[in-house]
């Protein structure tokens, strides 16, 4: 988790952020069984090998703990995935553990479905808790 001065929310931010810049917020309600989610289809990445665009569809779900994902971390936080060059199964545990690491959740699913390129989806999946 950040520092307080160095949050990105509330501040204007021109690119992509590493895992370490992930802001979270406090979780007021421990005592409530709640899921969070989060999706999108606009995640990117770079095929290590040909170099070509990768297209991925992400399901985050987690039950917090005592934190909470920031929105507007996570998005510039994906958004550092697009010139990476990493295989689908790679992001997904990628970002289960760097997710894992900010918020420290009661559980959490990433579920990845790298869209269709060479006749093959590949869906990955990976737990913590």
């Amino acid at each position: 988790m950040q520092q307080e001065n160095n949050k990105i929310l509330g501040r204007e931010t021109r690119g992509p952020i590493g895992a370490e810049q992930l802001d979270t917020v406090p979780w007021n309600h421990g005592d409530t069984d709640a899921t969070v989610e989060f999706s999108t289809n606009e995640l990117t990445a770079i095929c290590p090998v040909t170099g070509q665009p990768d297209f991925y569809e992400l399901k985050l779900t987690y039950r917090p703990r005592s934190r909470l994902l920031e929105s507007k971390a996570m998005k510039l936080y994906l958004w550092g995935f697009r010139d990476k060059g990493m295989f689908a199964e790679d992001m997904a545990a990628s970002l289960l553990k760097d997710l894992v690491s900010a918020c420290d959740p009661v559980e959490m699913n990433v579920d990845l479905t790298q869209q269709v390129r060479g006749g093959l989806k590949i869906r990955t999946v990976v737990r913590h808790g």
